[in-house]
């Protein structure tokens, strides 16, 4: 049994957190020697580079984004005769031609997720990231997911547990950004969990305490108010891979990021990166608990409250 759904399942809440991307002050990554003013010129050259540089980035996503587009099409279509072919309703299939098309729809559906990603990258980089919020059941939201992945991590060897928590109740979420993030972090389990090995689905309710400046005295791992009123969800996924070593902690949530031992793993890079985008686009953060050989547990919170302009790049609408 790969897929298991344990339901009305109290959940023991986590004490401490991890640093994400919003929690640390710009100023606080510049030497103090590097902070200073630059000359009038030097600035304004630096000023137009950038310009240049962003006009440039922009009009390469743009056609970047309009050829996976096009190649949206084709490639479904491609992917329907595939299916159409290993159901057998064109006539009977030898044992290597099963072979074949299952390395056809493998490969298929591996570039339809690539295409998927950039063009969800390319939205979140243009800032008109979009939520649509609806009061709705977490549980519910993210069961489905699993029922999504299941055959994938049975196909794989792994199992995949949800543990769902009746404690949580409805509030407005955006459901399908939820589930993205559930997916791509379930992708990235099942990428680098070995066979036999096990992942993990949990949600909880949160006490969240933001903090109001980014320099409060407060560490940024101890965000729990004195009240027994949730204000936050706290989703995890964890897994028994090969851990990450904490000098990466951060920089596996960067845009196109690899680490150095995953370069021949399947990807582009942007999993993590698009949901650290869309979970700060609903208020969130994102963080990551790992060891090496101890696995990886990644969490994020989201807000019981929308918060409609807290998307990264621009308001949320």
């Amino acid at each position: 049994m790969f897929f298991r759904l344990v339901s009305l399942m109290a959940a023991m809440p986590d004490k401490s957190l991890g640093t994400s991307f919003g929690d640390i002050d710009p100023e606080d990554r510049i030497p103090p020697a590097a902070a200073g003013p630059l000359p009038d010129d030097a600035s304004a050259d630096l000023m137009r580079e950038f310009e240049q540089l962003r006009d440039r980035f922009r009009r390469t996503t743009i056609a970047l984004t309009s050829a996976a587009h096009d190649l949206k099409t084709p490639l479904a279509i491609l992917n329907g005769y595939t299916e159409l072919l290993q159901s057998e309703k064109l006539g009977p299939l030898n044992a290597r031609q099963r072979e074949v098309l299952l390395d056809m729809s493998a490969n298929g559906q591996r570039l339809q997720h690539f295409i998927q990603d950039f063009l969800t990258f390319s939205v979140l980089e243009t800032g008109e990231l979009r939520m649509q919020y609806a009061h709705g059941d977490m549980n519910v939201s993210l069961s489905e997911v699993c029922r999504l992945w299941s055959p994938r991590f049975q196909e794989r060897g792994l199992a995949l547990y949800f543990l769902a928590n009746e404690k949580i109740s409805s509030f407005p979420f955006d459901s399908a950004k939820i589930q993205r993030v559930i997916s791509n972090l379930l992708e990235n389990a099942s990428k680098f969990t070995p066979q036999g090995g096990t992942v993990w689905l949990h949600a909880e309710p949160y006490v969240w305490e933001r903090r109001a400046m980014a320099k409060a005295a407060v560490p940024t791992e101890r965000r729990r108010q004195m009240t027994d009123s949730p204000n936050a969800i706290k989703i995890s996924v964890s897994d028994t891979g090969p851990g990450i070593t904490p000098e990466y902690h951060q920089e596996i949530f960067d845009d196109f990021f690899r680490l150095p031992s995953s370069e021949a793993a399947e990807g582009m890079g942007l999993g993590l990166a698009i949901a650290r985008r869309l979970v700060q686009g609903m208020g969130g953060k994102i963080w990551v608990e790992s060891e090496p050989g101890a696995g990886c547990k990644f969490s994020f919170l989201i807000p019981m409250k929308p918060i409609l302009s807290s998307s990264p790049r621009g308001s949320s609408k």
